[in-house]
């Protein structure tokens, strides 16, 4: 089952349609957080990384509200997961917790 609101139509010519310019952003918004996120596992200053960090947040809710946006547009849309498919992923990985080098939240 496909789920996605009703679509918002919009002119199709050569021009980039807002569809387009808002789909190109949220892309963009994507990679970035993504190599911010890259950055700040890197980063070996407290101060770099506490930056990055506020940098990485910030990016990250423009691309939710981008995303929120085209999903309301109709134009995002995905599969529902099959409830049956979704249990069975969580017996599959469900005892994998038990395998973790390290349990709980404390670090040494």
């Amino acid at each position: 089952m496909k789920i996605q609101n009703p679509e918002t139509q919009i002119p199709k010519t050569p021009q980039m349609s807002d569809r387009d310019f808002i789909n190109d952003c949220l892309a963009t918004e994507k990679y970035m957080t993504s190599s911010y996120s890259i950055a700040m596992n890197e980063a070996s200053h407290e101060s770099l990384y506490q930056d990055l960090n506020q940098i990485f947040n910030e990016t990250q809710n423009c691309q939710r509200q981008l995303f929120n946006l085209m999903f309301k547009k109709g134009w995002y849309s995905f599969e529902a997961a099959d409830a049956q498919k979704l249990d069975q992923t969580y017996q599959q990985f469900s005892g994998y917790s038990s395998q973790f080098p390290y349990q709980g939240n404390t670090l040494s």
